[in-house]
């Protein structure tokens, strides 16, 4: 993406503006099968570098309990790093992402089994992806040194939501921490943080605890990946962190909520949306004849 110009912030639109759904569906930038897309690309585009230009390696995760495989590009301008909740980098995937044409890093690392089953019937909430999104946190403070000078913004993309390529030019001119509307989350057609008089996020337009820290979809925000390489000690917490502050748990040890910068012309549009993706029901698979476990899905 080229950026010419940086777009102001207009204070005057008053309504959220909703796209039909066939308008949502063509603007889907990527619906991938893995747990966590995280996008970081330059915000500048000067001497961007080709598909072809990527290599191997393997990293040891030794502190996730797991090995991360990552296909990394020779440079540090790749815009995305995808992290696959699993013990291996699966065919699947791998050949997704080669068929993209996109610049990427794949690294993979398996949510452990007492994570994913809920064993205590009291618990509301496990977390998910999280050990996927401190990977590829830690992956960027690794591989790229904070006095560099590396210009970029992180965000953390999933497979189960839709986005309008407008957000990530939105999101270009993030200073610290760039937040905006969420549609479908918390039983709502979208959440919001609250703007005020002077443009600055006072709180939040939620049902679900909206006295969270920071009660925002993980779909609502992005950083400077400068905030990111300063901060090391800012992760997201695996345990001890109820449901829906997992969010809330790596921004407060970022910013404060003063330092939010409002985007999508001021939360009045609505960019992204959290369209979901349930497991099918395969009632007839195996039926007369249909099944063939030699084709992979």
């Amino acid at each position: 993406m080229v950026v010419s110009r940086q777009r102001g912030v207009d204070g005057k639109y008053l309504t959220v503006e909703m796209l039909k759904r066939k308008d949502i569906l063509a603007l889907i930038l990527i619906v991938f099968p893995w747990t966590l897309l995280i996008k970081f690309w330059q915000q500048h585009s000067d001497n961007p570098l080709p598909p072809s230009q990527r290599d191997q390696f393997t990293e040891d995760a030794s502190d996730f309990k797991n090995p991360a495989s990552h296909r990394t590009p020779k440079s540090l301008k790749s815009p995305g790093r995808v992290v696959e909740d699993s013990a291996g980098r699966t065919a699947l995937v791998s050949r997704l992402l080669e068929n993209s044409g996109l610049n990427y890093t794949h690294l993979n690392v398996e949510t452990p089994r007492n994570l994913k089953v809920r064993t205590n019937p009291k618990e509301r909430r496990i977390p998910r992806g999280t050990m996927q999104r401190n990977l590829a946190l830690r992956w960027l403070r690794r591989n790229i040194n904070l006095n560099s000078g590396h210009k970029g913004v992180v965000y953390f993309a999933d497979d189960d939501n839709a986005y309008s390529l407008e957000l990530f030019e939105e999101m270009r001119w993030t200073r610290k921490i760039s937040v905006w509307p969420v549609a479908f989350v918390g039983g709502l057609r979208y959440e919001s943080p609250k703007i005020n008089s002077l443009g600055k996020v006072s709180g939040w337009r939620t049902v679900f605890d909206p006295r969270r820290p920071f009660a925002i979809d993980m779909a609502g925000f992005s950083v400077n990946l400068q905030l990111i390489l300063g901060k090391p000690q800012a992760y997201f917490k695996l345990r001890g962190v109820k449901g829906g502050y997992q969010e809330s748990s790596l921004l407060q040890d970022l910013v404060t909520l003063s330092d939010l910068e409002p985007r999508a012309a001021n939360c009045t549009k609505v960019l992204v949306w959290h369209t979901r993706t349930e497991r099918p029901v395969l009632v007839n698979e195996g039926k007369k004849g249909f099944t063939n476990t030699s084709v992979e899905i």
